[in-house]
């Protein structure tokens, strides 16, 4: 079964750093775009950076060059670089990717079941 599988998560004093990472239960034929979301209680999910599968990525203004997406599908693995975090980065965050598991399948979109990213000093 595929699954979406998040870690990295943590507590962290403001400025500091941590690594996402969204990496796939089983081996499949093909992952197209890979995105990350985040989440706050009682707000709605927002889409943080995107990246293609030629590498093409895109970052919401909040975190435009303090975070950094990443792939590498040799390990079906997508990784976030956050860097200076700020209170305001604490929410519960999301991987999601579209992927082909066999080469007749179906394009589908999976979503991991989040890690929890707190900033606080």
């Amino acid at each position: 079964q595929v699954q979406l599988v998040e870690s990295g998560g943590g507590l962290v004093q403001p400025g500091g750093s941590l690594r996402l990472s969204c990496a796939c239960s089983v081996s499949i034929f093909r992952i197209y775009d890979m995105k990350w979301y985040r989440q706050v209680s009682g707000k709605q999910r927002e889409l943080v950076a995107a990246i293609s599968r030629g590498g093409s990525t895109n970052y919401a203004d909040s975190v435009k060059d303090r975070f950094t997406i990443s792939r590498d599908d040799t390990k079906n693995t997508m990784y976030l670089q956050m860097n200076d975090l700020k209170p305001e980065d604490t929410a519960v965050y999301y991987c999601n990717a579209a992927l082909q598991s066999t080469w007749y399948s179906e394009l589908i979109y999976y979503w991991g079941s989040g890690t929890r990213v707190t900033v606080s000093s």
